[in-house]
């Protein structure tokens, strides 16, 4: 297969998964958490059932790493405030309460599996001080009653 047909595929997939699934997700730190959760983190790559009866491994493969990096660059590009707002939503609709989640994301970093595996130590350096600090936040927040 060819270098154009391959992009083109990659490019299919693409849509076909942002439209489909990610158009359904409400905000992008659950997008980030589904698309993390796609991922087998003793292999490290990605498996979706429903793209697998339709593309090829290879493809899905990188066309679902680009959607990763791709919203997870989006949430660094976003201002803190209105990441944390969208961290919000994306914990509250979470089982269990607020601030057992925010704790639980607190103690275990849990945050730390939703990077791109490739993506620059710089990157994740930022996205793990901007997530403990919009934790931090939150877990004062539901410690007051907000």
């Amino acid at each position: 297969m060819g270098i154009h047909t391959q992009l083109e595929q990659s490019r299919h997939i693409v849509h076909d998964f942002a439209l489909t699934t990610l158009a359904a997700i409400p905000n992008d730190f659950s997008r980030l958490t589904y698309i993390a959760s796609l991922r087998d983190l003793s292999t490290g790559r990605y498996e979706h059932a429903g793209l697998v009866a339709l593309y090829p491994p290879d493809a899905i493969q990188q066309a679902l790493k680009q959607c990763h990096e791709e919203v997870f660059n989006r949430i660094l590009e976003t201002p803190l405030e209105l990441q944390e707002l969208d961290l919000r939503n994306c914990l509250e609709g979470m089982d269990g309460p607020l601030h057992s989640t925010v704790a639980h994301w607190l103690q275990l970093e849990a945050y730390r599996v939703l990077m791109p595996e490739e993506s620059p130590d710089y990157l994740k350096e930022l996205f793990c001080s901007n997530l403990r600090a919009l934790l931090g936040i939150l877990q004062s927040g539901t410690a007051t009653g907000c």
